[in-house]
């Protein structure tokens, strides 16, 4: 857990009930190893919000179940409202939903949050789903949020749009395992020390600094049981690391730039999520240019991968070289009262709760945009070219 250390404006809050003619489905849980991170940012998301509008938890657990309202709130440890426990106790086994995703229901009017970190949720998996039953939800759409999740495209993706980044290398478990020494002298040119991934999770989750050889080999194999692609990068010595948020859809808004500092080698799990681990300095202690470079370089990443909602955008300032990096991009970051996302926009004067509703005020107008494709596409005359319904639609978000 971080200790915040923030120069901030009074934030603008949502003090009043909120009626938009909808529920707020906060999806969360999943099958991924996040699975607790997103719990908590459940929690975090239903004491900010409960009280003042309609919102269902629903929680999916580890195995792929979805359970009912009443069961999400016993096991997020939250008091069960009088109409869950009423519609809990009336489904008896013949007349529930089936367990899976397949059971979720959602009217015309809901908006699905999908606080779910890591594969299985903030991979692309939860939003196709939710498109194809052209449900508004929080966030990114299938592109983004698949690009987003796996590093390697992500990085391939930064450096067509010509993003500063960090060498880097990409290897498969099958070719690894094939010839384990020639995988290893292929990332010669990255030199030692590196940084070891997996290329499909978060929260710092099976990443290793490597030194030597042979804890290059063994965090390989560590980032491996996580994943069957990895990526290798290059580390880049004293840098400080600094962080963006992103709010909005054609033309997002952007924060004040943080900077986060930890003690130990890099920045871990444990220094995530432990009590100590790091501090979080908002704005940054940097100069005024590196700021808006640091800005600059998160909306053009944004931007890259077709971006929604929100966003972190994570950064390298290599004072030595006095350059940024762009390190990554998080399409559903930790959303918990003390992450980074939302205490960089409380920075900013926007409080917890008023950005919540943002992001579905967010969703909604997303929802609409491509509700108002899919009509073109429908109305395209008989026998247009590919290539002309593309004209069509020109500027309308995919």
């Amino acid at each position: 857990m971080c200790k915040i250390l923030i120069m901030m404006n009074s934030s603008q809050s949502c003090s009043r009930r909120f009626d938009d003619g909808g529920t707020l489905i906060i999806l969360c849980g999943g099958a991924s190893a996040e699975h607790d991170v997103s719990l908590a940012s459940a929690r975090s998301v239903l004491a900010a919000i409960d009280a003042v509008r309609r919102v269902r938890p629903q929680v999916i657990t580890r195995d792929g179940r979805l359970l009912d309202e009443g069961e999400s709130r016993d096991l997020l440890g939250l008091d069960r409202r009088t109409g869950a426990v009423a519609a809990s106790a009336q489904n008896d086994r013949s007349r529930r939903p089936p367990a899976g995703l397949e059971g979720l229901l959602v009217g015309p009017d809901d908006v699905v949050f999908p606080l779910l970190h890591g594969p299985f949720g903030e991979d692309g998996s939860i939003q196709g789903m939710l498109r194809l039953r052209r449900v508004a939800h929080v966030g990114s759409g299938v592109l983004a949020s698949a690009v987003g999740m796996d590093k390697l495209t992500m990085k391939a993706v930064f450096a067509a749009h010509d993003l500063p980044q960090v060498p880097y290398r990409g290897l498969d478990w099958h070719s690894y395992r094939r010839d384990p020494d020639a995988a290893i002298a292929s990332l010669q040119g990255l030199g030692l020390p590196a940084f070891v991934k997996p290329a499909n999770l978060g929260s710092s989750l099976g990443i290793d600094r490597a030194s030597d050889s042979a804890s290059l080999r063994a965090a390989l194999e560590g980032a491996f049981r996580y994943d069957h692609r990895v990526i290798v990068e290059a580390a880049v010595q004293r840098t400080r690391e600094l962080e963006v948020a992103v709010l909005g859809n054609h033309q997002p808004e952007l924060s004040p730039v943080g900077e986060i500092r930890y003690r130990t080698a890099f920045y871990d799990y444990a220094s995530k999520y432990e009590p100590g681990g790091a501090e979080l300095l908002i704005p940054a202690p940097v100069p005024e240019r590196i700021a808006t470079q640091a800005t600059a370089l998160a909306r053009r990443a944004f931007a890259a991968i077709d971006g929604a909602g929100l966003a972190r955008v994570d950064l390298f300032y290599d004072e030595r070289r006095d350059r940024l990096l762009v390190n990554e991009i998080n399409t559903m970051p930790g959303f918990t009262a003390t992450s980074m996302y939302p205490r960089l926009w409380a920075a900013a004067g926007l409080a917890y709760d008023a950005l919540i509703e943002r992001l579905v005020a967010l969703a909604r107008e997303h929802a609409h945009e491509q509700a108002r494709e899919r009509a073109h596409e429908q109305h395209a005359p008989a026998g247009a070219s590919a290539s002309a319904r593309r004209g069509e639609i020109a500027g309308v978000r995919a």
